[in-house]
């Protein structure tokens, strides 16, 4: 890469932190083509992007920003996976690494303004995505009707 290259490389990495809620940082290493071609399917289906940066331009990329502290974990052949949708893309990404490839490895991220590492964007990945959420709420508030209309109902075939 020359210079004026790694400057546009440098200003598309900054836009797209600026433009993101969550940032997780991976290890590559081993992977082929097609796998990466896969896992950045499944990522973009979720609204989320993949891309394989050079960690110099990263770190330089996140100085003085709130995602200066993954700066520590940079180390080898890394990826960062972006998104503004923070639960797809740790499911998506999770997922993928535990069923399709073990050589993708997450080292951590950067989300809520909180640095985490492996287990926390594990934990954020098993979260119930916001439609589950909202099935168990109508769920409990349905429950209360229900159980009313029952004992009624078993009251009037008493009565009768």
């Amino acid at each position: 890469m020359d210079r004026a290259q790694k400057q546009v490389e440098l200003d598309q990495l900054k836009a797209s932190l600026s433009d993101t809620d969550i940032v997780i940082v991976s290890h590559n290493k081993g992977m082929t083509v097609a796998q990466v071609t896969k896992l950045r399917t499944s990522l973009r289906k979720v609204g989320a992007r993949y891309k394989v940066t050079k960690n110099t331009l990263t770190r330089i990329a996140t100085k003085g920003t709130e995602y200066e502290p993954l700066n520590e974990i940079l180390v080898g052949p890394t990826a960062l996976t972006t998104s503004r949708d923070p639960l797809a893309a740790a499911k998506a990404l999770y997922e993928f690494a535990k069923t399709s490839n073990e050589k993708l490895v997450i080292l951590g991220g950067f989300f809520a303004n909180a640095k985490l590492d492996a287990k926390g964007i594990e934990t954020l990945a098993k979260l119930p995505s916001l439609n589950e959420l909202r099935g168990k709420i109508v769920g409990i508030l349905q429950a209360p009707g229900g159980q009313i209309a029952r004992v009624l109902r078993a009251h009037a075939d008493k009565a009768a």
